[in-house]
């Protein structure tokens, strides 16, 4: 025997009541005496109805108290990533005493077209490995919040990657008494390219015009280069697919297998920064003194590390906060966090 598939009405009909009376009970307590509203209650547990279809309701509203958070890459590497996580708790924060809930989406889908119609709009965290998805999101109806890249007419909260990189590279290479003779560096980059493999990355291979967070921090590397007058050599970039150790630690090692061996590491994330560390003193190559390491980002691990990572401090939480709080707003503004350049041990 089937279950009945109980409806609004059919389960008033059922208990003698009116349509709206079943409704106040479960949505306008207000409505009803509580001993009214505990029997109607009652009776509908007894029956296995547990309230009106809360989707349908959202579809006559057109709203359904969700935003979905598109994500650069998959949600299990997102996740795992303690930047994103930052990000993410401070949009949380912002979000869920609003009654309003995260929906995860990664950035490799094919289209958010399955989605659009039940949310309230998008918080886009980093430019979707998918382009499409942000040529989509550039023409939804709903709103757009982007973080760390901006869409035209859209609010967008965002550091200056590209002067923070430049600063914590000049803070390295402007510990040698002559950088321009004493400095060798490497560049070892994050998603330089849209490939998965750990490879050089040479000029030609980058594209013409970008505003990637990776291209961003590569421009400022190469500013603090040219204004220390150090020749960075055409094959010292490698491009690193995700932030993480293995992938890291293969890069680092074949960085530090050149000749002659590059004495800093300009590193484009902290997980980056500490995995060329790990080999680095593997090696038996003394950090600061042979080798001066930088990083990206300011994650917990960078200073409880030793040496401690001198990296570019963002803070994560709050720029999950700002996004969440332009989005229940509604606001349209551009939004430029500031950066801390924390010294550490590493140079």
């Amino acid at each position: 025997m089937t279950e009945k598939k109980w409806t609004l009405k059919s389960i008033a009909a059922h208990l003698g009541v009116s349509n709206a009376t079943v409704s106040n009970a479960f949505n306008r307590p207000d409505q009803l005496s509580s001993k009214k509203r505990e029997e109607i209650l009652a009776a509908c547990k007894a029956l296995g109805y547990f309230g009106p279809n809360k989707a349908a309701r959202s579809l006559r509203k057109g709203t359904f108290n969700i935003v979905a958070l598109v994500l650069p890459d998959s949600v299990e590497y997102m996740v795992s990533d303690p930047v994103a996580s930052s990000f993410m708790r401070g949009v949380a924060k912002v979000l869920e005493p609003q009654g309003i809930n995260l929906l995860l989406f990664s950035g490799n889908t094919d289209s958010v077209n399955n989605i659009v119609d039940f949310v309230d709009g998008f918080i886009c965290y980093g430019r979707p490995r998918n382009p499409k998805l942000i040529e989509q999101l550039a023409t939804v109806t709903k709103q757009v919040v982007t973080v760390d890249f901006e869409l035209q007419d859209q609010a967008s909260v965002n550091i200056d990657n590209q002067g923070a990189a430049r600063e914590v590279a000049k803070a390295a290479l402007m510990q040698f008494n002559a950088p321009a003779e004493q400095a060798d560096a490497a560049i070892l980059g994050l998603r330089l390219l849209d490939t998965d493999l750990i490879c050089r990355v040479y000029d030609h291979h980058l594209p013409k015009l970008s505003t990637s967070i990776a291209h961003q921090r590569l421009a400022g590397y190469r500013q603090a280069l040219e204004a220390c007058q150090v020749t960075l050599p055409e094959d010292r970039i490698w491009n690193i697919p995700e932030s993480s150790e293995r992938f890291a630690r293969i890069a680092a090692k074949e960085a530090l297998a050149i000749r002659p061996r590059p004495n800093v590491l300009l590193c484009m994330s902290d997980l980056i920064a500490l995995a060329a560390a790990r080999e680095a003193l593997a090696q038996g190559i003394q950090i600061p003194q042979e080798l001066k390491i930088v990083g990206f980002d300011g994650i917990d691990e960078a200073e409880l590390f030793q040496p401690t990572i001198t990296t570019i401090h963002q803070n994560s939480e709050n720029k999950g906060e700002q996004a969440a709080s332009l989005f229940i707003r509604k606001e349209k503004r551009q939004i430029r966090l500031p950066f801390e350049l924390r010294v550490g041990q590493s140079i």
